[in-house]
């Protein structure tokens, strides 16, 4: 099994490389018309330039949450440790029933990057700025007196680069992975932790982690690098995995059982079977122990 989940690791890596740093997978050439508003919007630079660029956002993505779940499990597990017996101590530490950590960044990765990198490659949807960068020469394409459908690739001057990731805008993968990682903290934090106190707690950081996700799509959109479109698309498609995971996968985030313990209807039920003919054959040894001259008799 676990040589089964590396194998699908390797091949989702893979499959991220090539959607992100090669062109292995050709992106869709979409038209676009000549002076289209929707395409000439300012281009503010590289990614590297924005007000929440990838490296923050990708840290944030994967370290935040994989801090609060790492805090709150240690917490909840010191607590049980405290409470509970030696006996029960020692079993949960046996069991490796502590310290449940998911891995989210494996499942973000696997589920989401490569889904999103490939509805970007099949439907090659024009960013806002998409014209600023492709720089058409609009007298050769014949744009002078009438407004004209270009799907040529070759119709643009510009930066091939640029180009290329201009191409890419639906769905939103930032607006995907950052709604994706604050539902699942979210619902991480409301399913799993019941302390007393934390009423009010709770739904602060889960909304505050939400409206920080959603500052992001906002961001994207101010920033002309995504239309509204690609960013709500992006906000179903992150929500949608997060909920198919929490609900589906980690159930709810319900610790396992632990496998030194029967199940309460297990012992009732196999309880007379198991112990019923050893009571009956331990009596029958003591009552012959005790009048073996009787058992003679009657011999």
């Amino acid at each position: 099994m676990l040589y089964f989940q590396l194998v699908i690791m390797a091949g989702t890596v893979m499959l991220a490389y090539y959607f992100e740093y090669t062109d292995t997978f050709n992106v869709h050439i979409q038209g676009f018309f000549c002076h289209d508003n929707a395409y000439t919007k300012p281009y503010l630079g590289p990614e590297e330039s924005s007000a929440i660029p990838p490296a923050i956002l990708y840290a944030v993505v994967a370290g935040v949450p994989a801090l609060v779940i790492t805090v709150t499990e240690s917490v909840l597990f010191l607590l049980q440790y405290v409470s509970e017996d030696l006996d029960n101590r020692e079993k949960i530490i046996v069991m490796g029933d502590c310290c449940y950590l998911n891995p989210l960044v494996r499942r973000t990765f696997r589920f989401l990057d490569i889904f999103v990198n490939a509805g970007q490659v099949v439907t090659g949807n024009l960013s806002p700025y998409f014209l600023t960068v492709c720089k058409p020469n609009y007298t050769a394409l014949g744009c002078q007196q009438v407004v004209r459908f270009i799907s040529q690739q070759e119709a643009c001057t510009g930066n091939e680069d640029d180009i290329l990731h201009a191409r890419k805008s639906f769905p939103s993968k930032e607006a995907a992975i950052s709604v994706y990682a604050a539902l699942y903290v979210a619902m991480y934090i409301t399913c799993s932790v019941k302390a007393k106190g934390t009423r009010l707690a709770k739904p602060v950081l889960s909304l505050g982690l939400m409206c920080l996700a959603f500052l992001t799509g906002i961001n994207r959109v101010v920033e002309y690098r995504n239309h509204w479109s690609d960013v709500i698309a992006g906000f179903i498609i992150g929500g949608a995995i997060a909920v198919f995971m929490v609900v589906c996968v980690v159930k709810n985030f319900k610790g396992k059982p632990l496998l030194g313990e029967i199940p309460p209807e297990e012992s009732v039920s196999s309880g007379p079977m198991i112990t019923q003919p050893r009571m009956e054959h331990t009596m029958e040894k003591y009552i012959a122990s005790q009048n073996p001259i009787t058992y003679a008799e009657i011999t």
